[in-house]
């Protein structure tokens, strides 16, 4: 048996929803963004849940929120950061060592 210590995650990207948003957000191209009514419905979350998730992935610097105007309309923008790429591909990373040392690959 290796010594080796299992892989750290993410504690912030772990929580299933913030794990689903980083990950749909990942599939954006770099510097394109999802305007947050669009995040919900593909999500399935509600508005609160959503914004709750948000922000602490704001505050980990993984997600820039853009809340601008459509004429009088207000209208609030999400995007993955290159931090918050970085610690995506940081997480995949570390799943798939974990994945490996348990036997989970063919």
């Amino acid at each position: 048996m290796s010594a080796e210590p299992l892989p750290e995650l993410d504690p912030v990207i772990h929580a299933q929803a913030r794990l689903r948003v980083v990950a749909t957000l990942n599939t954006l191209p770099d510097g394109d963004q999802i305007a947050f009514p669009g995040l919900k419905d593909v999500l399935a979350m509600t508005a609160g849940n959503l914004s709750v998730h948000l922000s602490k992935l704001e505050e980990a610097g993984y997600v820039d929120i853009t809340k601008t105007h459509r004429g009088r309309t207000p209208v609030t923008y999400v995007a993955l950061t290159k931090r918050g790429r970085a610690a995506f591909d940081d997480y995949t990373k570390a799943i798939r060592a974990l994945l490996d040392t348990a036997g989970g690959t063919s």
